[in-house]
């Protein structure tokens, strides 16, 4: 059967994650319905590139399906988001790929951004996207302290005590710390880089430099706790909500042809 990689956004928070779960709406689980719907009711299952938590959203989450039947891309990108209506989940690219593809085990690097709010009054237009704290952050200290983390590690202090992975060992190769002027006041985005995450590693580590950002810790702190290997030794866990799997990464980009009926102008 022919196999698609499918470019997948979504809004994270009506959903309990990205895995598909029996009594709760899932974002894998709404695409595997819609696939459903086209393949006259035959089961489907679908594999992605990382598994996001409640909450987490996504601009460049890939995922892969298998049709009965060859389709052209664009046809099942908007075949697929007719019948995702209305919820919160867009596919916006597909491209029709070797039946070895996978969307997990070819990948090569995932990126993943967070965007934290630095402003007293609630936001409006982007509440549910971001982490909103109301304060000024030390921007200079955070990205000080981010600088411990690069490199190959054991990350335990980092990774949740449900976190399912063999080894708590992983190579950062980017923690880069920003402060841009978003669309609802100042921000402070991080970009994460890495082959492979632990479960909540990158909320664990914009957690722990919000307590640096707020001098309740120095940026040796966290070189402290992350020699402690030792998850008491994490500062806060951020929310979700400012999290996003923003890209992945695979030894050709499989995405570059895709090409909608018309071009928009």
């Amino acid at each position: 059967m022919p196999r698609y990689a499918l470019k997948v956004e979504y809004n994270g928070g009506p959903f309990v994650g990205w895995q598909r779960q029996k009594e709760h709406v899932s974002v894998q689980g709404r695409i595997e319905d819609a696939l459903a719907m086209l393949e006259q009711g035959r089961p489907q299952t679908i594999a992605a590139a990382g598994r996001t938590d409640a909450g987490v959203h996504a601009c460049g989450q890939v995922a892969h399906c298998e049709m009965s039947r060859e389709w052209e891309p664009f046809r099942l990108v908007g075949a697929i988001n007719y019948h995702l209506k209305p919820d919160p989940i867009s596919i916006v690219s597909c491209a029709l790929v070797d039946d070895d593809w996978h969307a997990r085990f070819s990948a090569q690097e995932r990126r993943y951004e967070f965007r934290m709010l630095m402003r007293r009054s609630p936001a409006t237009h982007d509440a549910g996207l971001v982490w909103q704290v109301p304060r000024q952050l030390d921007l200079g200290a955070m990205q000080e302290g981010a600088q411990h983390l690069l490199g190959m590690h054991d990350f335990t202090t980092f990774r949740s005590t449900k976190c399912q992975a063999v080894s708590p060992i992983k190579t950062l190769d980017e923690l880069t710390v920003r402060q841009i002027d978003g669309p609802s006041g100042p921000e402070i985005r991080f970009t994460v880089r890495s082959r492979s995450f632990l479960h909540n590693q990158v909320r664990s580590f914009v957690g722990t430099l919000e307590c640096v950002g707020s001098g309740m810790w120095t940026p040796d702190d966290v070189k402290t706790a992350l020699e402690a290997r030792d998850r008491t030794a994490c500062g806060t866990v951020s929310p979700p909500e400012g999290l996003y799997l923003a890209h992945v990464t695979y030894p050709t980009d499989v995405f570059a042809d895709y090409v909608a009926d018309k071009p928009l102008i």
